[in-house]
């Protein structure tokens, strides 16, 4: 493996974690309705346990509600008991076909929780950034110790690692200020 090679894989391996943490940052609720919030969600199918979003159509119909459209007619029931069951917190009801499931307004208090959690997201992310810089300045060390790179080609390497360390902290730090200004925003 080239110097080249570790930069390369240390940076993609970031951008994964920047990815993932998007993906963590959805899940945390804000004042407004989100259809991700419902991915965690699992319905009883047949015997055994699905995603929500395999069983029926999530949508929003505005900014408080979401609609769940089960695709089969007997689905209403167990996809309410599901919703109801999870977690989250929210009471679906039931209106024919359609399931409205509307989101409450959240206090002050529960506001400054999820902050909370999504700060504590955004350093679990940090970390996994930092161990991706070591685990790559370890490569390095190792290739000038074996005598395949030398120690001024480490120096360079170790700085632009450190570039896209510090980067990728940024972007994450912009994450969790914008989900704080979403969650705190009435």
């Amino acid at each position: 493996m080239t110097i080249a090679d570790i930069k390369k894989n240390a940076e993609t391996k970031m951008d994964q974690s920047i990815a993932a943490f998007k993906n963590n940052l959805q899940k945390i609720r804000t004042g407004r309705a989100n259809p991700a919030l419902l991915d965690t969600v699992q319905v009883e199918y047949y015997g055994s346990f699905v995603p929500l979003s395999q069983v029926a159509n999530v949508a929003l119909i505005d900014s408080r509600t979401i609609s769940v459209q089960p695709w089969e007619k007997g689905m209403g029931a167990k996809i309410e008991k599901a919703i109801r069951e999870s977690d989250l917190g929210l009471n679906p009801a039931s209106m024919g076909d359609l399931i409205r499931v509307p989101m409450p307004p959240m206090s002050e208090e529960r506001r400054k929780e999820m902050t909370k959690l999504a700060r504590n997201e955004g350093e679990s992310a940090k970390i996994a950034v930092r161990n991706l810089r070591r685990d790559a300045n370890e490569s390095v060390k190792k290739l000038v110790k074996d005598k395949l790179a030398s120690e001024d080609d480490q120096k360079r390497a170790e700085a632009e690692v450190q570039k896209f360390t510090d980067k990728h902290i940024a972007e994450i730090d912009s994450l969790v200020a914008g989900k704080e200004q979403e969650i705190m925003a009435v």
